[in-house]
């Protein structure tokens, strides 16, 4: 079992910067993929990015050029960096990672882009 926990959510002016990190309690070096969603009020979870095992990455197209994610083996931590946030960014951002043929999910972290 795999327990996940998010953090670097907050308050960011549109245009700004934030990065999300996501802390297994466990080696994540055999998970399968490890990525991010996220959900804002009143609309259907969105899935935002992924990065595998071997090191590849994809993204939505609503964040291409403009999200990073990385992963730390050694800290057990997959990141996401975020750049020239969007109101439209507003939600909560969950990560998940897939090990041994099981999905595990984070709690989740606020993001709210706003002037």
């Amino acid at each position: 079992q795999v327990q996940l926990v998010e953090s670097g959510g907050g308050l960011v002016q549109p245009g700004g910067s934030l990065r999300l990190s996501c802390a297994a309690s466990r080696s994540i070096f055999r998970a399968t993929a490890m990525g991010w969603y996220r959900q804002a009020p009143g609309k259907q979870r969105e899935w935002v990015a992924t990065i595998r095992s071997g090191g590849s990455t994809n993204y939505a197209d609503s964040v291409k050029g403009r999200f990073t994610i990385s992963r730390d083996n050694a800290k057990n931590t997959v990141y996401l960096q975020m750049n020239s946030l969007k109101p439209e960014d507003t939600a909560v951002y969950s990560c998940y990672c897939n090990a041994d043929g099981v999905n595990y999910w984070g709690q989740g972290t606020q993001v709210t882009v706003s002037s």
